[in-house]
């Protein structure tokens, strides 16, 4: 039977439909002003940036451009005048896109009246009303302005309620001495501060436990990120509950990712795992400085003895920003629509990468609002990585690997992207196949924020 014009085509139809299209060609691009910027920022800035993620060692360099310049919906505009496709939004801080008019009107009016005051602001309590209503385990709530402030203070707040000092941590938390002495990052965190922190696995319960063996009576928290891009096996993170209330530890969850992304209840709404604890950020105010943590009650209050204050955790834009963007987030259909076209694009992206053989080579992996592309075997991960980077910012799409799915991602983005994987696994296929990868390599191969420990 044949589809209506008010049927949307199927993800298989619509692959189907590109491999019979002629290749994405490369697009005419200069770099000049990125390249003049970095000779600059390279007798300034250590590592050209103030992120080791948007650094140019993550990026093929000669090929990607290093500075942007503005936004718009899904799409941004290198310094040079390049515009891209882009899916990583800011490392998923921009949720509902770049310079969404709700958000953007909520700052403007605000910034008219004021940003920070010798007083707390009425703001604070408005959002701090939402979080509440939102969030599972929100009954208290206190503000920061980046990820590392609200998960150290989640572990100062654990140490403090609990009388313990020793960590369990699963997943990336931030740049402070507590968290970043655990990894390959280590340099300049005393080796004392270092020892409190100790790491578990994923999805094994036997490495918490052992822990909790090893450490008996002197673990304060659990903090994890309750997702990342492999799922929880069934009971996992019920698991890892019932051992932190076993042993006494509280359980904090890093929701920075996953926040308001997969529900404006966060993950562990989603999963029905309630924390004692939760820290959000980067989608929550669409690209604005905010974050927060939020928990029991009895737990919260301590933060009336324990130190957790600076200048700018109300300032009012910020707060602005979030209070918009979650009143957006609410509306009927754009978490739904997030969820849709990611479950589009990850899809889509295994249906062509099985088609011209590369099944065992690369994969689309993760839930739908927040997927990541793999590579596989370790040997050659980073050189194909680099490989499609490359070509894939040569015809227009700004590729990181992360798929982070905001608002403004329409069909027409999935459609655009899709088209651009197909050309590009077409290419990498080839290259595999007559062992012409490394060669083909435009510039150094990218290289991970974390070396293997």
């Amino acid at each position: 039977m044949a589809k209506t014009t008010a049927e949307p085509l199927t993800i298989q139809e619509i692959c189907r439909n590109l491999m019979e299209e002629p290749p994405v060609p490369v697009l005419e691009r200069r770099l000049d002003r990125s390249m003049e910027l970095k000779r600059r920022a390279e007798k300034l800035i250590p590592s050209c940036s103030q992120t080791f993620s948007k650094g140019p060692s993550q990026f093929v360099q000669g090929i990607a451009p290093v500075y942007l310049e503005r936004g718009s919906g899904c799409t941004v505009w290198d310094v040079d005048g390049n515009s891209y496709l882009d899916y990583c939004m800011a490392l998923g801080a921009v949720l509902l896109g770049y310079g969404d008019s709700r958000v953007s009107q909520a700052v403007s009016v605000q910034m008219k009246q004021g940003t920070v005051f010798t007083l707390s602001h009425p703001l604070e309590v408005e959002l701090s009303e939402t979080l509440r209503r939102l969030i599972p385990c929100a009954e208290m709530v206190r503000f920061g302005k980046n990820g590392s402030d609200v998960t150290s203070a989640a572990v100062r707040l654990a140490r403090g309620f609990t009388g313990r000092e020793m960590i369990a941590c699963c997943g990336y938390h931030g740049w402070q001495d507590w968290y970043i002495g655990a990894t390959t990052r280590n340099r300049g965190v005393p080796e004392p501060v270092a020892r409190l922190t100790k790491t578990f696995k994923y999805n094994d319960l036997g490495s918490l436990e052992e822990l909790f063996r090893q450490y008996p009576g002197k673990i304060a928290a659990v903090i994890m990120e309750p997702v990342g891009l492999v799922e929880p096996k069934p009971g996992f993170l019920e698991g890892v509950q019932k051992l932190a209330r076993k042993n006494e530890a509280l359980l904090v969850f890093d929701e920075m990712v996953t926040g308001f992304r997969f529900g404006t209840g966060g993950a562990q709404q989603y999963f029905g795992v309630t924390p004692d604890m939760a820290c959000f950020g980067k989608g929550m105010a669409n690209g604005m400085a905010v974050s927060a943590i939020v928990g029991r009650r009895d737990v919260m209050e301590l933060f009336d003895e324990i130190f957790f204050s600076f200048t700018f955790a109300g300032e009012t834009a910020s707060l602005a920003a979030a209070l918009a963007t979650l009143q957006a987030l609410e509306e009927p259909g754009v978490l739904e629509g997030i969820w849709a076209r990611g479950r589009q694009i990850q899809e889509g992206y295994n249906l062509l990468a099985e088609s011209y053989g590369l099944k065992g080579e690369t994969e689309c992996v993760g839930l739908p609002p927040r997927t990541g592309i793999s590579f596989h075997p370790d040997e050659t991960a980073l050189a194909m990585k680099t490989f499609v980077q490359q070509e894939c910012i040569k015809r227009g799409y700004l590729f990181t690997g992360a798929h982070n799915l905001c608002a403004a991602h329409n069909e027409q983005a999935v459609e655009s992207v899709l088209r651009i994987y197909r050309t590009v696994l077409e290419l990498l296929a080839a290259r595999i196949r007559d062992g012409a990868l490394l060669c083909s390599l435009e510039g150094p191969v990218i290289q991970p924020v974390f070396r293997k420990m």
